[in-house]
């Protein structure tokens, strides 16, 4: 008990002490216009019944608020030991000031009544206060059982509800991390099954391959000469895969440092159209450039920035058909760079558009196994820009062509 005992808790009630004393001193001077000598008494039958019962009282009412097990029995109980003070007090100083037993028990009737009266409002305060606080309760079981939806909306305008409002905002982030959570539990499962797709193909078909020709099936030197080709060409295909999702990995979980420098983005893609030329010139593509001469330089990371142009040049270059053209285009922004490359194939379905820069997307036609590829080069290149603060994105209408563009800023951010 002695633990309880603070002087945090004492002020209160000695705040009240005082403010009843000023009010009653205050009604006998300026309203009862009472003598000085009348004044002493009443300020020493005070003192003598006030601090006395007060201190009895408040012990009751911190051992009322340990054993007690609902707030309104609690409320109930501060309104009671206020009444029983204030009929102590009148006692003990009508008592000592002689008041005829006839008027104190009127008094105390009113007094009684009063208290009754008080007790009731402080019910129905406890009551509304007690309802608050089990919605509160079952919203949050509500959370607890792993319903995310749960909101408790009071019709109050006090503590409780700011409480509430609290409660809500938490629920609003739980459900989102919930959700988030979701959204990468799903893409983990599709992750696994991609990667255990792109794996399990070509090493089937290197296994098939080795059994042939340790099993003699195969043995004419032309035909094992282009077994040992296909299964290198396999093994690079399965290097490049577990590359990329290495890749993939430090890109997604910030743990690449980029080295940076500056770097003039006309001159990284005139580099790529030059080694990409011979390829495109034995499919009949025709390669143009169209770059802004006054593009300022960026802080960037060349070989990175690099892979995303070739990437998206040789995206352009197999989905082109013969006959077709693909340019690259440059200019400046207020804030930065942006590079656009654009062919005439036969453009992305608008399904598959929103999908495009998604781990192991493969559209019907823009992105399968038939045009190569295991779908992790646009969303690497989606998280290089990103790395750099930038951003890309691509449009396209269904047979007119596609068209990607990447922005960098001018200035890298802090």
């Amino acid at each position: 008990m002695t633990a309880t005992l603070k002087w945090q808790h004492f002020w209160p009630i000695l705040l009240g002490l005082g403010l009843a004393f000023l009010a009653a001193l205050g009604i006998a001077i300026y309203v009862m216009q009472a003598p000085s000598s009348d004044l002493t008494d009443l300020i020493q039958f005070l003192l003598t019944s006030s601090l006395p019962s007060l201190a009895v009282g408040y012990l009751v009412f911190l051992l009322g608020r340990q054993r007690l097990r609902s707030i309104r029995l609690k409320i109930l109980l501060a309104y009671s030991l206020g009444v029983v003070i204030a009929i102590f007090n009148i006692f003990v100083t009508s008592q000592l000031m002689f008041v005829s037993q006839h008027d104190f028990l009127l008094l105390g009737l009113l007094l009684i009544f009063a208290g009754l009266l008080s007790a009731s409002f402080g019910y129905l305060l406890a009551a509304s206060m007690t309802q608050s606080l089990r919605r509160l309760q079952a919203g949050a079981h509500q959370l607890a059982q792993g319903d995310f939806s749960a909101r408790v909306n009071l019709n109050e305008n006090d503590e409780l509800a700011e409480v509430a409002e609290a409660f809500n905002s938490m629920a609003d982030q739980l459900q989102q991390a919930s959700a988030r959570q979701r959204e990468m539990e799903a893409a983990r499962r599709n992750l696994i099954a991609a990667v255990s797709h792109d794996l399990r193909t070509p090493l089937a078909s290197i296994r098939a391959m080795i059994e042939a020709m340790t099993d003699g099936v195969v043995t004419e030197p032309a035909m094992v000469q282009r077994y040992h080709q296909t299964i290198h060409a396999q093994s690079e295909n399965l290097s490049h895969l577990i590359n990329d999702l290495f890749e993939l990995s430090k890109l997604e979980s910030e743990q690449i440092q980029l080295q940076l420098e500056l770097i003039s983005l006309n001159d990284l893609l005139s580099d790529v159209i030059e080694s990409t030329q011979a390829q495109a010139n034995r499919k009949g593509i025709a390669l143009h450039a169209d770059f802004s001469p006054n593009l300022p330089d960026i802080q960037a990371e060349f070989v990175k920035i690099q892979r995303v142009v070739y990437n998206l040049v040789q995206n352009a270059v197999r989905h082109t058909s013969a006959g077709g053209s693909i340019t690259l285009t440059t200019r400046a922004t207020p804030t930065g760079v942006e590079a656009h490359i654009s062919d005439t194939g036969d453009g992305i379905s608008p399904d598959d558009l929103p999908h495009i820069f998604d781990q192991f997307f493969r559209g019907e036609k823009s992105r399968n196994r038939e045009t190569g590829g295991a779908g992790l080069g646009l969303a690497i290149a989606k998280r290089i820009i990103e790395t750099h603060h930038g951003r890309i994105w691509a449009t396209s209408r269904l047979g007119e062509g596609a068209t990607f563009s990447f922005f960098l800023p001018s200035e890298p951010a802090p």
